[in-house]
């Protein structure tokens, strides 16, 4: 379950919500059955939480938007991606430290 400031999308959603988006966005493209992605499930809120306004988060579930995920060339979850402008401008793949995606973060603002 993603927290308040943390919304989902989907391949019909994610072009509206990411590529057109007027703010930085951090995707973090995730699965349910992913025990990394589990891991780092309280830092994406707590980012939601502390950017809120100035950074839109949004989880991609790879297994519900096999689409998106393969149009981004996800091979591995958990994989944090930034779009600023419609484009990738910060990227990690694997379980990371808070700091580590604050840091992808402010490369978007």
């Amino acid at each position: 379950m993603a927290g308040k400031n943390v919304h989902s999308v989907n391949d019909l959603s994610f072009e509206a919500e990411v590529l057109k988006s007027d703010v930085p966005v951090l995707v973090d493209f995730t699965a349910t059955w992913c025990g990394p992605c589990r891991q780092i499930a309280p830092f994406i809120d707590q980012v939601g939480d502390e950017y809120v306004g100035r950074v839109k988060v949004v989880k991609v579930d790879i297994d519900e938007s096999p689409g998106t995920a393969q149009k981004f060339g996800i091979r591995g979850v958990p994989t944090l991606y930034v779009f600023k402008d419609g484009q990738v401008v910060a990227q990690q793949v694997g379980a990371v430290p808070k700091s580590t995606i604050t840091g992808l973060v402010a490369r978007a603002l």
